[in-house]
Formats: structure tokens, sequence, C-alpha cells
């Protein structure tokens, strides 16, 4: 995504909720020069890449993100950790880049992804079956097959 696509997914995300191009662009222009046309392109091309799903609304469209920035920045993780070649390495480097907070932070959610201890659950004691976190919403892998899907 490039640095205008950001600044426009950022407000999609923010106001998590459909948005025009005319509150899209009031908002840019707080802090640069833009035109009504560039941002009603760059959320018509975060379409076609399947980062937004639009409705139309009279002769204008609303905008609503198709997923969370959390799942975009986790899509982009895995992306550069699955190209490496020494992945292990990788994640070592990663982790000793992060701050005393992102490593807090990074524990939380290992807890939360492999959940309590098989021990500290009562209802494993009472079954043998594993309970199974949450399921993520990921961005879409392949936006042209999440258009053709809508279609239908």
């Amino acid at each position: 995504m490039g640095e205008l696509e950001d600044s426009v997914m950022t407000r999609v995300w923010k106001w998590n909720r459909p948005v025009t191009v005319r509150e899209v662009l009031e908002d840019l222009q707080e802090e640069r020069s833009i035109a009504y046309t560039t941002v009603m392109t760059v959320l018509d091309n975060l379409h076609q890449k399947g980062w937004v799903r639009r409705e139309a609304e009279g002769r204008a469209y609303r905008y609503e993100a198709v997923s969370t920035r959390a799942a975009y920045a986790a899509a982009l993780m895995n992306e550069a950790w699955s190209r490496s070649d020494n992945p292990a390495a990788a994640l070592v480097a990663f982790f000793g880049m992060m701050s005393a907070e992102q490593r807090e932070a990074l524990s939380d959610a290992m807890r939360i992804v492999q959940g309590p201890e098989p021990a500290q659950r009562p209802e494993v004691a009472q079954r043998s079956e594993v309970v199974q976190p949450p399921e993520v919403t990921r961005p879409p892998e392949n936006p042209a097959s999440v258009e053709r899907d809508a279609e239908r």
C-alpha cells in the first residue's frame, strides 16, 4: 500500500464506518492540498485491490474497510517473514528490534493465541477437546477473487 493509500485507509479504519470521498477529502485537506478526483481514484484503487467494499448511495459510493489495520499489519509481517530464507533468524532479528512494550504485547498475544494451559481449563479436565482461539479476519489474498465472489 502506498503512502496516499495508507493515509486514506487510516481514516477509513479510524472512523470504522462507511465513508464518502468528500469526508476523506475534507479530512486529508487539513494536512495537504489534494483534489477530489485524487481521493476518488485512491478509493477506487483500494476497492480494486480488495481493501474496501463500496455501496452506491445516489450518484456516489460509500466505502468501508474489508479488514482491520491489525490484520493488514499482520499480513505485511507474514509476507516479509515468509520471504526469508531463514525464518527463525528473521524472527530472532525482529524480536531483537522490539522495545520492552512491544515484547510485552507479543507475550500477551501469544497467551491469547495459545489459550490457557489445559490444567487451568475446567472444560478440558472434563473433555479432551481443545478450544481454538477466535478466528482473525484477514485481508484478501487475491482481491480479484473477492470481487468475483461479491458479484455472485
